[in-house]
């Protein structure tokens, strides 16, 4: 990891995060003294350089990624694009955004994703505490970048920039050639989104259902990237379509089959094998479609070489001890929150959950419907409708303020009741006279 500034607090992340470029050593549910899963030893192995014996190996590791902890804690990373406020078009040097950041009270780490979308990490903890000290953060972070000439924009792709990569970190170059183009650029340069991070609680197979049967409807509800190019891209969520025309074999949803550790073990073999680390400078990229499982069968690979690849692959959620959920494309930094508040809800609350289930458990596989049409689906817009009034109802359990019940609230009226995605606004912006899409977007416009 390259440290930007003195203190490290700006940082480079060489591994891969909620864009699926990069991936930090920071691990919001992971307590200082525990080891990331990412790199932790494979129960009963020696050693991260153990040689793999055979699937069992992979399956005690698959296993070990459920086994976090208990709580009901939940931690959130936050991507944005970086905009000159004088000049939409202007790609910015993420140097230039690290000399204005400075540290962040809340203790939010700041790293940058390949394009030189920034990302601030929040620590993980209650629902009302995690939303307040990253709203806090995020705060300073934009007054700072004002001062500067610089504006975040919460949209999940780029809608007016060419892909741009400013990082040639050895991991990066081999990621770059091995997904090729025109969509490995745009998902490692171009995207943005929130990523939800939520502890499994007592049932982690429970919440790993939740999870991925509300995919589709948080899907529409968040769906914000309609725009590549200043035009329309024909998908309601153009990042979700990013990640649909990458490697299926690591970004599509894990299967289910009631045996989460065991489709965890399964989906890692049969993924395809990114790259092979040669040294600490040169990543080779593996071009020949060979899975993990082939590479296992040649008795070539150790215990660190599983956990690398368990960073190399991108599903929507991804068990890393605590539950990562990929799915949710950035919101404008006024509204990120009710995005957090209403996934946290439906997941953590049982009784929020169950009423959420049985509107969307139907719609558990419409993840093109949900990129494509967003809220404008009606199925979606429907079960959506049913999924917010459970989150309102559960979130003064979970502690919540009446701020942030309004917020949920005027999210609802403003997007959910009228099956308007927020994708729907910025169409509109792009639709309309003069320059409203780029004062948007440089946050001269209104949320």
């Amino acid at each position: 990891m390259t440290g930007l500034t003195a203190g490290g607090v700006p940082s480079l992340k060489d591994a891969t995060g909620t864009s699926g470029a990069s991936e930090g050593k920071f691990t919001p549910l992971r307590d200082a003294a525990s080891p990331d899963p990412d790199t932790r030893p494979i129960r009963g192995a020696p050693a991260m350089d153990a040689p793999l014996r055979d699937v069992a190996d992979v399956a005690d590791f698959a296993g070990g990624c459920f086994s976090g902890s208990g709580g009901d804690r939940v931690g959130v990373e936050l991507e944005f694009l970086v905009y000159d406020r004088a000049a939409a078009s202007r790609h910015v040097p993420l140097e230039e955004v690290a000399r204005a950041l400075p540290p962040l009270p809340g203790g939010s780490r700041v790293t940058f994703e390949p394009g030189g979308q920034v990302e601030l990490s929040g620590a993980a903890g209650p629902l009302p505490g995690a939303i307040d000290a990253l709203t806090t953060d995020l705060a300073v972070a934009r007054r700072a970048l004002a001062d500067a000439g610089l504006a975040l924009a919460g949209v999940g792709l780029d809608p007016v920039r060419p892909p741009h990569r400013q990082l040639r970190l050895p991991r990066y170059e081999a990621m770059a050639e091995f997904l090729g183009g025109p969509y490995g650029p745009l998902m490692m340069c171009s995207t943005a989104s929130i990523q939800v991070n939520l502890d499994f609680g007592e049932r982690p197979g429970t919440r790993w259902e939740r999870a991925h049967l509300l995919g589709p409807v948080l899907t529409a509800a968040f769906a914000n990237s309609p725009l590549s190019g200043g035009r329309p891209s024909g998908w309601m969520s153009g990042r979700q379509a990013v990640w649909e025309h990458l490697d299926p074999t690591r970004t599509a949803p894990v299967r289910a089959s009631g045996d989460p550790a065991a489709d965890w073990a399964g989906y890692l073999l049969d993924a395809r094998l990114m790259l092979v680390r040669e040294s600490e400078d040169r990543c080779r990229p593996v071009r020949d479609g060979s899975t993990f499982r082939d590479w296992l069968a040649r008795g070539e690979l150790t215990a660190a070489d599983l956990a690398y690849h368990a960073t190399t692959v991108f599903p929507p959620v991804r068990p890393r001890g605590w539950l990562e959920i990929r799915y949710l494309d950035a919101q404008h930094p006024a509204t990120w929150p009710v995005c957090v508040a209403v996934t946290y809800a439906l997941i953590a609350d049982d009784r929020a959950a169950d009423a959420a289930l049985a509107a969307a458990e139907p719609y558990g596989e419409l993840w093109p419907d949900a990129a494509r049409c967003g809220l404008a689906d009606p199925r979606l817009r429907g079960t959506a409708e049913a999924c917010f009034r459970a989150a309102l109802e559960a979130l003064p359990r979970l502690g919540a303020a009446p701020a942030l019940l309004g917020s949920v609230a005027a999210f609802a009226d403003r997007h959910v009741t009228r099956g308007r995605s927020p994708a729907a606004d910025l169409m509109d912006l792009a639709r309309g006279p003069g320059r409203r899409l780029s004062a948007w977007l440089t946050e001269e416009g209104d949320a």
